[in-house]
């Protein structure tokens, strides 16, 4: 819970955890969602001392329970342990630096877009919708909208709207909290992504 004191941390083993920070009104904010592989409650430990933020599992989570000081000295001991911690947390800032530019760049829109993307790939299921031929992707992942609004700093307005428009557009499918991708070459225009890869081919 965000303010406890900062005694562990935790591996994530398999599951979804959302990252959760209450402001000063009271409001709960998502900050952030973490997957299999990833560490959580690391930074508290060396910072603050006490909780920045709360995590709540996503459904049923497994994850490894580690001292901070223990983890500290597993890591000078183990130099490669180390090397490799240093190279997730460099990854982790570079999203967090995509994430700030994007929201610079893209419109809500395209943020969207980008996140239903990413979701998919990484924690999607495929197969076929009503017998037609085409694959879907779906996110088991249960997001409200404000939680969606919340992930790419947008209104829930803007996302309702969005989704209403990719659904009657057969781009989505929407199911009690649950995304269909119908169309996943179109939502990938819409992101942006093909104007990047674009970008980077010519370069």
């Amino acid at each position: 819970m965000q303010g406890d004191p900062s005694t562990h941390l935790f591996i994530l083993q398999s599951g979804w955890v959302k990252i959760i920070t209450v402001t000063r009104e009271g409001k709960e904010v998502l900050e952030a969602l973490r997957r299999e592989g990833e560490v959580v409650g690391e930074i508290a430990g060396q910072v603050t001392g006490f909780r920045t933020a709360t995590v709540q599992a996503l459904g049923p989570v497994r994850a490894l329970l580690i001292g901070a000081g223990q983890f500290g000295n597993f890591l000078d001991d183990h130099p490669l342990a180390g090397q490799a911690y240093r190279q997730a947390m460099a990854e982790v800032a570079q999203v967090a630096y995509e994430q700030q530019r994007n929201r610079a760049l893209l419109s809500g829109p395209q943020r969207l877009a980008g996140l239903l993307l990413e979701l998919t790939e990484q924690d999607g299921q495929t197969g076929q919708r009503g017998g037609v031929n085409r694959d879907v992707t779906a996110t088991t992942l249960p997001l409200s909208q404000e939680e969606l609004a919340s992930l790419i700093a947008a209104s829930r307005s803007t996302v309702t709207r969005a989704l209403q428009g990719w659904r009657s557009r057969q781009i989505i499918g929407t199911d009690q909290r649950h995304i269909e991708i119908l169309d996943r070459a179109t939502l990938e225009r819409l992101s942006g992504r093909d104007s990047k890869k674009q970008l980077f081919a010519r370069g």
